[in-house]
């Protein structure tokens, strides 16, 4: 017998004929010999339906109150769902999120799970109950016993948090599509069912604006290994196995609030190539990528700035013993990219850097938590390391630092996040630990027989800002990033410009970043009001861009990835505007209007549609 925890999402109980439906599927789980706890978000649009009650109201409505109303959404759905299972004559029991012992932090709207009191659910369980759980809720643990929201995607959170918290055999994640696909079915209909997926992909592309899984959900289940499956609310298909790395005794106290990073890894092995001036048009970073793919030269970060006039940087970092024919290759394509439409341009200009160490820190969340990146950022500043280049991802921070301040930064970025020396490594460190199932596998390496493109995914909600001439000396990423972890705005891909202009004797270098854009016009006015006192440039805002991104652990070592990215691009004219990479991930940024187009070419040129198209139920 097995205990399961079973999530329902808003289309799958939207009606009392659907809630019905559930009620079959669970009493049959029941019947085959299984434990159940059910956890159900509110029925079909109510929770749009009660935010519009009350901006009706109030523009502005209080948080307290907001969660105080948009939690009796859930509370529908339990009870009625506790009665069609008891008409089925299987004894079931609602229980809301404080009921259950789902505490909070005192954080209204987006609260993280502290802990869970699993001893009432523990005791209706073994008097052989199905318990209904409301999903997106928990009771703040200040004493005033506030109801709190978890934000978006809670019910997943919730759901993953509890089958975490009673070490359920696994957690099965209903919804309206069947399984996680290659890419979002509205806009790809042959998009693929994948049969597994890692729990570090998942992370990335759930980041990303996948919306059948929420971060945080998938951040627990790597946390604490909770063997996790999304399957369609309509048919009996197995869905996709989202496999997740085998947990080393993690604490269920401060559940979602623990430890944010596992290891801290090292690279000495490194050399920077840097192409400075190539024109901003189409076809520029294909040619590049498809000269250094062809000549079999494997490239690890790379980064494109924002464009500065007609023309942007373009860096890349490469192992060191293949720095000489990453440089050849550099050279000879550098008079080839100059602008044809302007002779005037000065012509690219390559620029080679040894003695570099790249320095990362690995876990999962980085994203969605704004203090992680910026106390590495203020960590590096108090050792007195300057940072060269930034690369983020939803489960490694890495920065380009001087090779001879490599310990030293190391040693800071151990203390400063209490990782023991014996946790710590160098190059492909960390990625010892198994997974649960089917195989025994690193977490970040791919499945067996996976293609290295697992899923492309598309983010409209992101606004770009670029702060010019920025001085280049430890601690002004720090300051910047700290600035905004403070506001709780959290940070997506980070790019320095590899042109460094020395103004007043100060040497400067433009910064762009991208956040959501709800968060854009804040941290703009936020910004530019310390610009002035802190010595930047100017400010500036860009929310018609839009991000695409391919994510797949088999892309390392495989250097015709990125190329392959990058000319489906160009010959669809998609000018790429900034691109940012990790091991598993390469985000582009283009303009807005070219969105949906760049990511039907990406998954076009990687061939991942199926045979069969999905229609996604309204």
């Amino acid at each position: 017998m097995a205990l399961i925890v079973q999530k329902y999402g808003g289309t799958s109980v939207g009606s009392v004929e659907r809630i019905q439906a559930v009620a079959q599927r669970v009493y049959k789980t029941v019947k085959a010999g299984n434990s159940i706890v059910v956890v159900v978000s509110a029925m079909g649009k109510t929770t749009d339906g009660l935010v519009k009650l009350a901006t009706e109201i109030s523009p502005n409505p209080n948080r307290r109150e907001m969660d105080m109303l948009l939690s009796t959404g859930e509370q529908v759905t339990i009870a009625l769902l506790s009665m069609a299972l008891q008409e089925l004559g299987q004894p079931a029991i609602s229980m809301t999120g404080a009921q259950v012992g789902i505490v909070t932090e005192a954080e209204h709207s987006r609260a993280r799970i502290l802990h869970i009191e699993t001893t009432r659910l523990t005791r209706h369980i073994n008097e052989g109950k199905v318990v209904v759980v409301a999903g997106f809720q928990g009771i703040s643990s200040a004493g005033e016993m506030e109801i709190t929201t978890l934000g978006r995607g809670g019910s997943d959170t919730s759901a993953v948090a509890i089958a975490a918290a009673l070490r359920a055999n696994f957690c099965e994640i209903y919804t309206d599509v069947p399984g996680i696909l290659t890419t979002d079915p509205r806009l790809v209909a042959e998009a693929q069912l994948m049969d597994a997926i890692t729990c570090d992909e998942m992370l990335e592309l759930a980041s990303l604006g996948a919306k059948v899984l929420h971060p945080r959900a998938v951040e627990i289940a790597r946390n604490y290994g909770v063997p996790l499956v999304v399957r369609s609310s309509w048919t009996d298909q197995p869905g996709t196995w989202v496999t997740s790395a085998k947990p080393q005794g993690r604490s269920l106290i401060n559940l979602e609030i623990a430890r944010p990073v596992d290891h801290v890894e090292f690279d000495t092995d490194q050399a920077k190539v840097a192409l400075l001036r190539v024109p901003d048009k189409p076809g520029v970073a294909a040619r590049l990528f498809g000269e250094i793919s062809r000549q079999k030269v494997d490239v690890d970060l790379i980064i494109q700035s924002v464009h500065e006039g007609n023309s942007n940087d373009i860096a890349f970092t490469v192992t060191t013993p293949i720095l000489r024919r990453a440089e050849a290759v550099a050279t000879a394509i550098a008079p080839a990219l100059r602008s044809q439409s302007n002779p005037k341009l000065e012509e690219a200009e390559v620029m080679v850097e040894h003695n570099i160490a790249k320095v990362s820190i690995a876990g999962a969340g980085m994203i969605g938590r704004p203090g992680v990146a910026a106390k590495m950022f203020a960590t590096l500043a108090e050792a007195g390391v300057n940072i060269q280049m930034i690369s983020t991802s939803e489960v490694k921070v890495s920065c380009v630092v001087n090779a001879n301040q490599c310990d030293r930064a190391v040693n800071a970025l151990r203390t400063a996040f209490e990782i023991e020396a014996g946790e710590q490594g160098s190059k492909g460190a960390g990625e010892s630990t198994c997974i649960d199932s089917p195989l025994p596998l690193p977490p970040s390496a791919p499945l067996p027989n996976s293609p290295p493109v697992r899923g492309v995914a598309l983010d409209l909600n992101q606004a770009r800002l670029a702060i010019r001439q920025l001085p280049d000396r430890p601690g002004m990423a720090a300051k910047l990033f700290g600035l905004l972890a403070k506001h709780n705005i959290s940070v997506d891909m980070i790019i320095q410009s590899q042109r460094c202009r020395v103004i007043d004797g100060v040497p400067r270098r433009d910064i762009a970043f991208t956040v959501s854009r709800i968060d854009g016009e804040n941290a703009r006015e936020m910004l530019t009001q310390v610009a002035a006192e802190l010595g930047w440039g100017e400010v500036v805002l860009d929310s018609a861009i839009a991000k695409v991104s391919i994510v797949g652990a088999g892309m390392v070592g495989q250097p015709g990835i990125a190329a392959k990215m990058f000319e489906a691009l160009a010959q669809h004219q998609i000018n790429i505007q900034m691109i940012a990479t990790s091991e598993i991930k390469i985000s582009c940024v283009v303009a807005q209007e070219q969105g949906v187009k760049a990511l039907q070419a990406i998954h076009a040129a990687f061939e991942l549609a199926g045979s069969e198209k999905f229609v996604v139920p309204a």
